[in-house]
């Protein structure tokens, strides 16, 4: 259901097209067609209601499960010309996918006639036109830059980020250490601050952080990234593979990029990662102030006159970075993150959940609602549990203390706090007695107090201290019965044969 919120925002909050919110969101454009009628059928709006949550919606846009049939699924006539060429692809086998997913569509007659008519209005060369605040292109550079550690002498290489704006080509650029995903998305947090405002559509190449299944049609887009999109209100739409003219906005500021000051910065020594950076925004200056050759005008003034104003405005609160993971709950109702363990409800016992985690706290969700929230522990096989996530019988057990046991045995009698303390003083912690002393507890439910307290004085003086006595003791009305006398210890009188200490003390001195 979360790609379905991500339809309806995309479409009734932003104004994206069926087609692009397809490849935003790695589905096919008839899924997002379908799924706006549905959503117009069941009489939803933007935003949707706070209460709605993810199995509600889908009862509402799927009522009885019924799949929506009305009209023809239009075929991607596009999609259907790139496949052509390759010629192991016919228009045969094309047609048979479709019918597959739309059995209710066009023959192949009719599918044949109306790609002809398609292809006949193809124009040769698609221009690309950019509307003021529409698109934001970003990418790395090919070049790196290195920098040199002043204690080791070690040389690392600096990647370099790269946004342009489409219609003002208004760049910006920074230096990070790798393209891993944490600093993919910082470099757009900081390039959105940077720009002073977000346009409608982000457009990155099919970069690992960014995509996280790379595909000509649908990319799958990682989930952070989608998440820090929706902090924002932009869509994301990345640049097809293969596809130059899609990037070519973003290789053009590369490359300026690379020629204004990675080639002006050259001969420069960098000893850490904040000199180089200083030293990017002094030349990125430069860069956006520079005249055009053919134009009047320089990138600063574009975007300061025209682009600016079309941007929408930043949020209150900028987007704190998360992770996002799957994982499935433990039998001990917990999830593993990064090496620690957070509880949920034990309920979601080998249920598979979604794990977000920040620099400070850990959520999980399941099925896009929130079931637990935890702050993050930074050591290593730590477990983090929230009691109320436990089953109550385990809660219940932990609530038992030593303390607690020996006060509640004293309520009962003096001999059965005895047997409590005997019990816990055999193991080799007293948790370890715990499950005897709880099970003599329940004795007292099915006996009685008073019989508990007589079979306890029979269990101490027969020396049968554990719960299995006590118990066969009660069974069979042992208790009820007088203890006989305990015979005395009879004292051994003197033997030739017997030794004493001072036997053994002369044979060690004469050992010595």
């Amino acid at each position: 259901m979360r790609k379905t919120k991500e339809i309806l925002r995309l479409h009734w909050q932003l104004g994206v097209g069926v087609r692009q919110i397809g490849r935003s969101l790695s589905i096919s454009h008839a899924t997002v067609i379908d799924t706006l009628r549905r959503a117009q059928a069941a009489g939803l709006n933007w935003p949707l209601p706070e209460d709605l949550d993810e199995a509600e919606l889908e009862a509402r846009l799927y009522p009885g499960n019924k799949q929506y049939t009305g009209g023809r699924s239009e075929p991607d006539w596009r999609q259907v010309h790139e496949e052509l060429r390759d010629s192991k692809v016919t228009l045969r086998l094309l047609w048979t996918e479709y019918k597959r997913e739309h059995p209710d569509g066009y023959q192949y007659s009719a599918f044949c006639k109306r790609y002809r008519q398609w292809r006949g209005k193809l124009d040769p060369v698609l221009r690309q036109t950019y509307r003021p605040g529409e698109k934001l292109f970003l990418d790395y550079a090919g070049d790196k830059v290195p920098v040199v550690d002043p204690a080791t002498g070690e040389t690392r290489r600096a990647e370099i980020f790269v946004a342009v704006l489409g219609f003002s080509n208004y760049a910006y650029a920074e230096a990070q250490w790798s393209q891993e995903l944490e600093n993919w998305i910082g470099g757009h947090v900081r390039a959105l601050e940077y720009i002073q405002g977000v346009p409608e559509i982000l457009v990155p190449d099919n970069l690992k952080s960014a995509v996280a299944k790379a595909c000509r049609y649908e990319p799958d887009l990682n989930p952070t990234y989608q998440e820090m999109a929706a902090h924002y209100g932009a869509a994301v739409i990345p640049a097809r593979p293969r596809h130059p003219r899609d990037r070519a906005k973003v290789e053009v500021g590369v490359q300026v990029v690379e020629r204004w000051i990675l080639a002006v910065l050259r001969h420069r020594v960098f000893f850490s990662l904040a000199e180089l950076n200083q030293a990017i925004a002094e030349e990125l200056v430069k860069l956006n102030e520079a005249p055009f050759q053919k134009l009047a005008g320089s990138r600063r003034l574009l975007y300061e006159t025209v682009e600016k104003a079309a941007l929408k405005p930043l949020p209150a609160q900028r987007y704190e970075f998360a992770h996002w993971k799957k994982a499935r709950v433990n039998v001990d109702y917990h999830v593993e993150v990064e090496g620690n363990y957070y509880s949920v409800p034990h309920r979601l016992i080998k249920e598979q959940v979604e794990v977000r985690y920040t620099a400070g706290t850990v959520e999980v969700l399941y099925r896009g609602q929130r079931v637990a929230s935890h702050r993050r522990s930074y050591g290593k096989g730590q477990y983090v549990t929230n009691p109320e996530h436990r089953p109550r019988s385990h809660r219940e057990y932990l609530e038992w203390t030593p303390e607690r046991l020996v006060l509640w045995a004293e309520k009962t009698g003096e001999n059965t706090a005895r047997l409590v303390q005997r019990l816990m003083a055999a193991k080799p912690h007293p948790e370890q007695g715990y499950r005897s002393c709880l099970g003599i507890m329940r004795l007292a439910r099915c006996y009685g107090e008073q019989r508990l307290e007589a079979a306890a004085a029979r269990a101490l003086a027969t020396e049968a201290v554990s719960y299995q006595s006590v118990k066969s003791i009660l069974k069979r009305g042992l208790d009820r019965l007088p203890l006989a006398p305990v015979a005395g210890v009879v004292p051994i009188g003197h033997h030739p044969n017997l030794r004493g200490a001072s036997y053994y003390a002369g044979e060690e001195g004469e050992h010595a």
